[in-house]
């Protein structure tokens, strides 16, 4: 008589513990951050990153890591080598017309690339077009009129290069004479913010 009992006890055990693990799945489904990586990267589309809040980081110079290195073929299909740059303050943004902090940018960028152009600093601009293809890349440039050029990621490979200082998008790093990276911006940057840091990097040398 008793071992019916212990039966049902150790059933209805099981179902209440089933229960709450299905309800813990179904609470964590309902609260999942949807702008997150992962969300992102299940739902399949081109964010696969999250947009940065602006925040700066400078690096000291005693503290910074070895040079980029960074190759790769421009919107238009030229080759392209930062070898070119060394000796010159590099800006590389990170970008794609996906991205609607990217977009609200370019202008940001173009103007201080005229304003670095006319005041005649040592300083280049580079752009790293993330995770779409070329045509569509250089259709935005076209629309923007953005004159600096722009590299070719559409495998997502390039920013591998960037020694993991590129997790957000846009990014916006400024590169030293010898190509090390000096400073970040995860996010949106504004005109007075880069340029500020492009002059201190300036400065140095």
């Amino acid at each position: 008589m008793k071992v019916p009992a212990v039966r049902h006890v150790v059933v209805g055990v099981l179902g209440v513990l089933l229960l709450l693990g299905a309800g813990t799945v179904a609470v964590s489904s309902l609260t999942e951050d949807p702008d997150s990586v992962a969300a992102q990267a299940r739902a399949g589309d081109r964010k696969g990153y999250v947009s940065g809040d602006g925040n700066v980081e400078t690096i000291p110079a005693a503290d910074r890591g070895e040079p980029v290195q960074l190759t790769g073929a421009l919107l238009d299909g030229t080759a392209w080598s930062i070898d070119s740059t060394r000796g010159e303050v590099l800006v590389v943004n990170v970008w794609g017309s996906w991205c609607a902090p990217c977009v609200a940018e370019a202008p940001t960028l173009e103007q201080v690339w005229k304003n670095l152009q006319a005041d005649q600093v040592p300083a280049r601009l580079i752009g790293i077009d993330f995770r779409e293809e070329a045509e569509r890349g250089a259709a935005f440039v076209a629309k923007e009129q953005l004159t600096y050029p722009s590299l070719s990621d559409e495998s997502g490979v390039l920013i591998s290069s960037l020694q993991g200082k590129a997790s957000t998008v846009p990014t916006t790093l400024v590169l030293d004479p010898q190509g090390r990276i000096a400073a970040r911006v995860a996010g949106a940057v504004e005109a007075s913010t880069l340029r500020g840091l492009v002059d201190d990097v300036v400065a140095e040398s």
